[in-house]
């Protein structure tokens, strides 16, 4: 595996793939991997023929300066848990690789950045929907491989796509989880050793109700019973819990077609975001 660190020499790599015939594959993550990057890398082994990891810790999508601070930063062990995969690039620019002085453009997706993590998040979208831009124009890849857990990112990033005619498919993979439940995100080692015991109250609650959902339970009650739930969560605040529409994030009031159950917790300092699916009657 190469670790590349700059535009011009990610480009040529990629070349001299085309000119092998070969397909490319892009997995954006910001490093401090676990099994549900590695279940990303696998999958685009599976569905193209060459595939870049790129770590790169964006500052633009924090909106607050301690939570970057506070982001693991672990590209050594992140490398040895690529390399018996098979993957064949990690892309790691610094920040002024990929900022450079003077840069002054910002990408931002209206519509499904909305709401949910958007509404408590100023810019974070933006962030997002700058750098993956980049990422994408930069390794030039036929796809591009997301977790489901960042359900509304997924969303932003394939409008953003979309709207750009970036010629990529952007590909949204199953949320990984533990075995008690909790979702796989970089954010759980930061949780104390309680809070990680109180974490899987919330892919708990949000199971429940989406069994209750798809039985014919009325939304307001299933939703309301849920709030309560993650509620009462020790040393927890809720955020929000929200049933949208799978295909666009519009708010349901019926469940006549599939729909996604979302939701964000605060333990601690430590903000966990989950969604389940939810089936139509």
């Amino acid at each position: 595996m190469k670790i590349i660190r700059t535009v011009v020499e990610l480009r040529e790599e990629v070349r001299t793939w085309r000119r092998e015939g070969c397909t490319v594959g892009v997995v954006p993550t910001m490093g401090a991997l676990h099994g549900g990057h590695l279940s990303l890398v696998r999958r685009g082994l599976v569905e193209t023929d060459r595939v870049i990891v790129t770590l790169f810790v964006n500052p633009k999508q924090f909106n607050d300066a301690s939570d970057l601070a506070a982001y693991p930063r672990t590209e050594e062990s992140d490398v040895e848990k690529l390399k018996p995969l098979g993957a064949h690039v990690l892309y790691a620019p610094g920040a002024a690789e990929m900022y450079p002085s003077g840069f002054q453009t910002k990408v931002s997706v209206s519509g499904v950045s909305e709401g949910l993590c958007g509404a408590g998040r100023a810019g974070h979208f933006d962030g997002v929907a700058t750098v993956v831009c980049k990422l994408f124009l930069q390794a030039g890849a036929d796809k591009a491989f997301f977790g489901e857990k960042d359900f509304q990112q997924l969303h932003v990033v394939r409008r953003m796509a979309r709207d750009l005619d970036i010629p990529i498919e952007v590909i949204g993979c199953p949320t990984v989880r533990d075995a008690d439940g909790l979702a796989l995100s970089s954010r759980n080692e930061r949780l104390s050793p309680a809070a990680r015991a109180n974490a899987t109250a919330i892919p708990a609650a949000l199971h429940e109700a989406a069994i209750q959902l798809a039985a014919g339970t009325g939304i307001a009650d299933t939703l309301g019973a849920a709030t309560e739930r993650l509620k009462c969560i020790p040393d927890s605040r809720f955020e929000y819990l929200e049933l949208r529409h799978e295909d666009d994030l519009s708010p349901v009031n019926t469940v006549a077609r599939p729909a996604r159950l979302l939701a964000a917790v605060w333990l601690g300092d430590v903000r966990l975001i989950d969604n389940v699916p939810v089936a139509a009657l």
